[in-house]
């Protein structure tokens, strides 16, 4: 716990005051997370950090994730085109490979690149929102779902009777997901009142609410995945914490899904 405590001090400081600032260094960092996020992907499903369909999954991820407005560059192509490209490519080398690279582990390196590529990307796109609002539709999300993980874990210790879902993560409950949403909503109505009319309440109401659900299907999905595989953490980064995949799993899951559904009051 000690370590957990110190760890959890230092990146959050260290990631929160990147994130005041904005610009370059902010978008670099996330740009590592997502290099690091599909690095422990790739070793969770068993192939070779750096053979040549990973480094395919690595470039989608760069490519999604790069950027490109805060040099004073444009996308050079559209972000589906390099995707449908890269798709190809790796089904390529299932032909190349005579199969010994099959099409399901291929399928897979597609998708964690399009999963983590695309969550990744969302974090930099809400903070660079030109509205220069970008830092409070971060924030709003950020806490909203720290809240919602505060919720259900307090409040599934204090009432947890009824389990969620317990062949995927056995320690949830359904009173903690409740005392999850709940929080995140508290958290971002908390936030419409300090916006001065930028968020209304029924506004931070839905958005508490989405934070909360789909950043604990996030979670549930990432305890899938590790399951299936057999291991505790993605990583070991962040110690006592895991790895990137283990603390970013419900922020790659609703900043996507908010930006998507065009969420964002702005």
């Amino acid at each position: 716990m000690k370590q957990r405590l110190i760890t959890g001090i230092v990146a959050g400081g260290f990631f929160l005051g990147l994130c005041l600032l904005g610009g370059v260094g902010f978008n670099i960092l996330i740009l590592l997370m997502a290099l690091i996020g599909f690095y422990e992907f790739v070793r969770m499903i068993g192939l070779p950090a750096f053979g040549v369909p990973a480094l395919l999954g690595y470039l989608g991820v760069l490519y999604a994730v790069f950027p490109w407005e805060s040099f004073g560059m444009e996308l050079p192509w559209d972000l589906m085109r390099v995707f449908v490209l890269l798709m190809l490519l790796f089904l390529v080398t299932t032909v190349i490979t005579k199969n010994e690279l099959p099409i399901s582990t291929v399928s897979l390196l597609f998708l964690g690149m399009v999963y983590i590529g695309i969550g990744f990307s969302s974090i930099v796109a809400t903070r660079n929102i030109q509205d220069g609002h970008g830092l409070f539709w971060t924030f709003l999300l950020l806490i909203s779902i720290w809240s919602s993980d505060a919720g259900a874990y307090f409040v599934g210790r204090k009432l947890g009777k009824n389990k969620l879902w317990p062949a995927i993560s056995p320690n949830k409950t359904v009173e903690g997901a409740i005392g999850g949403v709940v929080l995140s909503v508290v958290a971002a109505v908390i936030f419409a009142l300090a916006s001065g009319g930028l968020l209304t309440v029924g506004q931070a109401i839905i958005l508490g609410v989405i934070a909360a659900v789909v950043g604990q299907m996030g979670d549930l999905i990432q305890s899938a995945y590790k399951r299936a595989y057999g291991i505790k953490d993605s990583g070991t980064i962040l110690p006592g914490h895991g790895g990137i995949l283990d603390r970013c799993d419900s922020w790659i899951a609703v900043f996507p899904f908010i930006h998507i559904l065009m969420l964002l009051p702005y």
